[in-house]
């Protein structure tokens, strides 16, 4: 049997077009076509890097018997969570209703409505106590829709009603230098003091948390809490959790960061560039940036979304046994595949992080790595209508659309890339899909027209949450005199959800590391030189600030004219000089210097 998957932009999805199930991918027809047999629906979703969505494929959707039940009693979706994460989100959402362990794969039985009544994960295609087999609950969800279905109905409605005032935003005040070291304390009471890290198994990298450990108030405020996150990435670099190759693993299923979940993420990845860079790990960063710039970067210039954990080893697949072998002995062998969709706001992260670790470290073919994808996304990853969405796949765009994340993630790694070129003319184009961002959140229009609530959930997850990467950007865009309507945006986004930050900080991390920049006027460090290698940028680079832009004259001064206005007035050099240094609070600006020595490296 082929189903409807084969022509689908997205990998998972189509390792799924020759299961006997027969598979509709996300879209109205699916929901006509559960109306018209006035049967529930049946969502799988997952993503093609995921280990147990491959298990289940292969214990229950390739199963022709399971297929049958699937086929008779529901219309069967296939959802990439990574291509439509609203929808992802929504149902994950409507999913905690009936369980806590929740993951993926995930599945959902809705109403013909798509309102979820019933929802778990993986089920075996036998039962393991205390789980069902899949065929049990097949049945079970089947008897409960054609005899007791008003109940199904209202238990649907009830979840939908209820996540619909749970997204009702509570506008605080910002909060304050004391609230925000007092959070960051509660994260580091968490700390792992024998392994590092936070928790216990599984342990996770939790990019996002050392983030905000890393910001420049809670080093002040609460050092020990700032300290934790550096042992944190060195235990991590040192543990299994990072491949000899640079690149770090999805996460650990051991408290001490053994026995990895080999899958390897480009959001962790370049997040943790990111972490490293600030952490001064040179060693670290360059290994991550060579891991992404060998292993994820496609010949196109965009990045992969993530490498699979299992790859074909003597004719089986194999979970890790790849990763598990010297790099000597990897030649020869097939690596893990890569997942090639480019995801907009994922290679954003990638842009940003890859521009400024490479103007840091001198690394200039990292800055023009950065470039290269980000002019394929911007030519890539549009709509019929000229828009940005969510994904492409082999130069074709995927109709899902863009997140507010996914434009805002972009928007700031456009911000750093023209930081790190000297180009102003990234930043204009970031200003304009920052934009975009901030005209409101997007939904997936069927979620819209169904009324299936979006997730009210604005924590972070593997990257920042919508709200927080649109703050972010924001705030970055104000720090580079686009005007104050940006500090505005970032302001209003931090207090509609800082009260919830600050009881739960290790789930908002990204959301406090913009508050806490809200807090602390900004140091904003401009260099004119006609020598971007000079002694005075050498050092402007090296220096802890906010904003760090070393431009030519001209450079300065296409900046000032697209609106840019912490470079007005910043694009002489005297002649025969090798530059001068404007050293900046909050757009306050001391008077120029050309001696290195007189840049402080402080803050």
């Amino acid at each position: 049997m082929t189903n409807r998957l084969a022509d689908t932009l997205s990998p998972y999805l189509r390792a799924h077009a020759d299961n006997p199930v027969d598979w509709y991918p996300w879209g109205p027809e699916a929901f006509a076509e559960a109306q018209r047999r006035d049967v529930p629906l049946l969502i799988s979703i997952g993503y093609s890097t995921c280990h147990w969505c491959h298990v289940m494929a292969r214990e229950s959707f390739a199963d022709p018997e399971v297929a049958a039940l699937m086929n008779d009693g529901f219309v069967a979706v296939k959802v990439d969570r990574e291509e439509h994460p609203d929808v992802d989100g929504a149902y994950m959402a409507a999913a905690s209703a009936f369980t806590q362990n929740l993951g993926w794969p995930l599945t959902v039985f809705a109403t013909p409505r798509g309102r979820t009544f019933f929802a778990g994960t993986y089920w075996p295609p036998d039962a393991r106590p205390p789980l069902p087999s899949f065929r049990e609950v097949l049945a079970a969800v089947g008897e409960a829709w054609t005899q007791r279905r008003t109940q199904a109905e209202e238990s649907a409605d009830a979840v939908t009603d209820a996540l619909m005032r749970a997204a009702e935003a509570s506008p605080t005040d910002l909060p304050a230098a004391g609230a925000l070291a007092s959070a960051a304390a509660a994260i580091a009471a968490r700390e792992d003091q024998q392994f590092g890290g936070y928790g216990g198994a599984p342990k996770f990298p939790v990019a996002t948390t050392l983030r905000f450990l890393q910001s420049p108030l809670v080093v002040r405020e609460a050092a020990d809490a700032a300290r934790s996150a550096q042992r944190a990435l060195a235990a991590m670099a040192a543990s299994d959790l990072r491949d000899a190759d640079g690149g770090f693993f999805r996460y650990a299923t051991q408290r001490d960061w053994t026995v990895p979940h080999y899958e390897r993420m480009l959001t962790d990845n370049a997040q943790l560039l990111e972490v490293a860079l600030d952490a001064g790990d040179e060693e670290t960063a360059s290994g991550i940036a060579g891991f992404l710039l060998a292993s994820l970067q496609r010949s196109g210039g965009g990045f992969g979304a993530a490498q699979d954990s299992e790859s074909w080893i003597d004719g089986r697949r194999d979970e890790g046994g790849y990763y598990q072998r010297p790099v000597s002995e990897r030649v020869g062998l097939e690596p893990p595949s890569v997942d090639g969709k480019l995801i907009t706001g994922w290679n954003g992260l990638a842009i940003g992080a890859l521009a400024r670790a490479g103007a840091r470290l001198a690394e200039p073919s990292w800055v023009e790595a950065a470039a290269r994808a980000a002019e394929t996304v911007l030519r890539v990853n549009r709509g019929v209508d000229g828009e940005l969405v969510r994904a492409s796949l082999d130069g074709v765009a995927s109709d899902a659309v863009a997140t507010g994340a996914d434009l805002a993630l972009l928007a700031d790694g456009l911000f750093a890339l023209a930081l790190a070129s000297g180009e102003a003319s990234w930043a204009s184009v970031a200003r304009e899909v920052l934009d975009q961002a901030l005209d409101g959140r997007r939904i997936d229009p069927l979620l819209a027209v169904h009324g299936i609530a979006a997730s009210p959930d604005q924590t972070d997850g593997d990257l920042p949450s919508d709200v927080a990467a649109t703050a972010a950007a924001a705030l970055t865009a104000w720090r580079l005199g686009a005007g104050e309507r940006y500090r505005e945006a970032a302001v209003s986004a931090v207090r509609d959800h800082a009260a919830r930050g600050v009881e739960q900080p290790f789930a908002h991390g990204s959301l406090l590391r913009v508050a806490a920049g809200l807090v602390d006027p900004p140091r904003q460090l401009v260099v004119v030189t006609p020598d971007p290698s000079s002694p005075l940028a050498a050092v402007a680079l090296r220096a802890d600030a906010d904003i760090v832009a070393v431009v030519t004259s001209a450079q300065s001064r296409a900046f000032a004219d697209a609106g840019f206005e912490l470079f007005e007035g910043k694009g002489e050099v005297p002649t025969g000089g090798e530059g001068l240094a404007y050293d900046c609070r909050a757009f306050v600006c001391r008077l120029p210097v050309d001696d290195p020595r007189s840049v402080s490296l402080e803050r």
